[in-house]
C-alpha cells in the first residue's frame, strides 16, 4: 500500500497504514506544484521586505524586531533549537511516524510557504523508517511547539537539510503531534468498543440475563446511529445462545448495567464517530501561521494552530467511554458475588470453599477502573497562565492531554476488559448454561486457551497479560468477533 499525499484526502487508516504498517508514502505533483508556486509569494515579500510574523520579524513578545535578512536563515534554525523545550519520556514511534505523515499532508495543502524539498525530505525519511527521539510533555495545543522541536530537530540533523525563511516556523508551529496521536487513539477506541461488546455479551450468558434487552424495538423508537449498531452486534455475537430460549432469563428485569449495554456502548461509538468527522477535516486543514493568500499574493497571520474543535471531541471520547469501563467493572463485581449470580461466592469451584477464588479481582478492576474514570475529566477549557508572550498568548486547547489521555484511558480499559472476560468464562463454566452464542462461544474458547477454569485448590494465574494482549490491537481475535 501506498499512501500519496496532497493536502486534501488523508485518512484515519492512512495514519494507521503508515504509522503501525510502514505503508509507503508519495508526494502528488499537483501538491509539489501548489507548495512551489505558494513559496513564490514568500520570495516576493521577502524581496518587498514587508513586515510578515515569523518571516521578516521575530516571534511572540520579539515579533516587533525587523530580521537581519542576512540571518534569516539563521533565525529559522535556531528557532527550532529554541524550542526544544519538550520534556518527558519519549513519544511512542507510531505516533512520531504518525506526526512526520501529519506534518507531509500540511505542508502538501500549499498553504504554508515552504519548499517543496521540506515535504520531500519528511516523506524520505518517513519511507526509510527513521522515528526521532520526541519527548510527549511541553504543549499547550497551541502548535505543538516542543514536541514538534523534537521532531524537526530530528529530521535536520539525520537528513543535513538546510531550513530557510520560514521553514523553522512552519516546523514548530503546527499540531501534527496531537492529530498524529487523535487519530490512533480513535481508531483504538474502536477496537476497544468491538471487544467491550464481546466482553459484555458474555456477561449476560454468565449472568443469566434477559435477553429482552435487546428487542429490535429498542432501536426502532430510539433510532441513536451507535444503538443500533451496538444491537445489532450483540444480537450477532449472541445469535444461537440459550439465553434465547423461553425460560432462560433468571430475572423479570436485570440491573442496568446488563439491561443498558446497547445504550451505554452506542453512546460511546456516536462520540468516537462524531470526532472521527471532526479529525477528517482536521487531517486536511493547515494549522499553520501565516497563511500564503496564492490570489492576492500577500501572506496573512492566521490562528490556524488552535485545534479547539479536536479537543473537544477527545474530551466527549473520554466523557462517553467512562460510563463503558464502570458498568463492565460493575458486572464483572456482580458476577463474583452470590447474591447477584446465584453463583457461589468469588466464582469458586465448590460451594462450600473457603477460598478466595477470583473474588480478589474484584479490587484489582475496581482500582483499574477508578482510575481510568479520572482520565475523563475533560481538560479542552484548562488555562494554566495567559501572561506568555506578553499576554498575547492567553489560549490553550490542551489538545495533546486530550489525545494522550484517551490513549491511556484505553490501555486502562483493555485491562478491565481483560478480567470482565476472565470472570464471565468461570462464570459460564460453573452455571454450565448449554449452548452459547455463535460469536460468545468463540470468544469463550480465545480466552480459555489462556486461562483455564480455576479448580479447587488453584489460583488465578499472576500474569492475566495474555488476556490483555488478546483484547488490545495486537491481536485482533476478539475485536472481529460478530463484526
Amino acid at each position: 500500500m501506498t499512501v500519496v499525499v496532497n493536502g486534501s484526502d488523508l485518512t484515519v487508516t492512512d495514519v494507521i497504514a503508515v504509522a503501525r504498517h510502514g505503508a509507503k508514502v508519495r508526494l502528488d505533483p499537483r501538491a509539489h506544484d501548489r507548495m512551489r508556486d505558494a513559496r513564490a509569494v514568500v520570495d516576493e515579500v521577502l524581496a518587498r521586505g514587508d513586515p510578515v510574523y515569523g518571516l521578516t520579524t521575530g516571534v511572540a513578545e520579539r515579533k516587533r524586531v525587523l530580521l537581519d535578512p542576512g540571518d534569516r536563515q539563521g533565525f529559522n534554525w535556531r528557532l527550532v533549537r529554541s524550542h526544544r523545550i519538550a520534556q518527558g519520556a519519549a513519544a511512542p514511534p507510531d505516533v512520531v511516524r504518525g506526526a512526520m505523515l501529519c506534518l507531509a499532508n500540511s505542508y502538501a495543502k500549499g498553504v504554508t510557504g515552504v519548499r517543496p524539498a521540506l515535504c520531500e525530505m519528511i516523506i524520505s525519511l518517513l519511507n526509510e523508517g527513521f522515528v526521532p527521539r520526541v519527548r510527549t510533555l511541553g504543549s499547550v495545543g497551541q502548535g505543538d511547539l516542543g514536541p514538534m522541536a523534537d521532531l524537526a530537530h530530528g529530521l535536520i540533523e539525520r537528513s543535513g537539510y538546510a531550513v530557510a525563511e520560514n521553514e523553522g516556523l512552519a516546523l514548530v508551529n503546527s499540531n501534527a503531534f496531537t492529530t498524529a496521536w487523535a487519530a490512533l487513539a480513535l481508531a483504538d477506541t474502536g477496537s476497544l468498543l468491538s471487544v467491550l461488546d464481546v466482553a459484555a455479551a458474555l456477561d449476560l450468558e454468565a449472568f443469566g440475563a434477559n435477553l429482552t434487552s435487546l428487542h429490535p424495538v429498542i432501536g426502532e423508537t430510539r433510532p441513536f446511529p451507535g444503538l443500533l449498531a451496538t444491537l445489532s452486534r450483540l444480537r450477532s455475537l449472541l445469535a444461537g445462545s440459550y439465553l434465547w430460549l423461553p425460560g432462560a432469563a433468571r430475572f423479570l428485569q436485570d440491573p442496568l448495567t446488563f439491561r443498558c449495554i446497547p445504550h451505554i456502548h452506542g453512546a460511546a461509538r456516536d462520540a468516537v464517530d462524531y470526532a472521527l468527522g471532526v479529525l477528517r477535516l482536521e487531517l486536511n486543514s493547515s494549522q499553520g501561521n501565516p497563511v500564503v493568500v496564492l490570489d492576492g499574493r500577500q501572506i496573512v497571520s492566521v490562528g490556524n494552530f488552535d485545534i479547539g474543535p479536536v479537543a473537544a471531541a477527545l474530551d466527549f471520547v473520554r466523557i462517553a467511554l467512562a460510563p463503558v469501563v464502570t458498568s463492565a467493572n460493575e458486572r464483572a463485581v456482580k458476577l463474583l458475588q452470590a447474591p447477584f449470580s446465584g453463583l457461589p461466592a468469588g466464582l469458586a469451584a465448590e460451594l462450600e470453599s473457603g477460598e478466595d477464588a477470583l473474588a480478589e479481582l474484584a479490587v484489582a478492576v475496581q482500582a483499574i477502573t477508578v482510575e481510568a474514570r479520572t482520565l475523563a475529566h475533560p481538560v479542552s477549557y484548562e488555562l494554566a497562565s495567559s501572561v506568555k508572550g506578553e499576554g498575547i498568548e492567553d489560549r490553550a486547547t490542551n489538545a495533546p492531554l486530550s489525545a494522550r489521555r484517551v490513549s491511556q484511558m484505553i490501555e486502562l480499559s483493555a485491562r478491565v476488559a481483560a478480567i470482565e472476560l476472565v470472570v464471565a468464562a468461570q462464570a459460564i463454566d460453573l452455571r454450565a448454561p448449554g449452548q452459547l452464542g455463535r460469536g460468545t462461544e468463540r470468544a469463550y474458547r480465545l480466552i480459555r486457551e489462556l486461562v483455564p477454569f480455576i479448580r479447587a485448590g488453584e489460583t488465578l494465574p499472576a500474569d492475566l497479560e495474555p488476556v490483555v494482549g488478546l483484547v488490545t490491537r495486537g491481536d485482533p481475535a476478539l475485536a472481529g468477533i460478530g463484526g
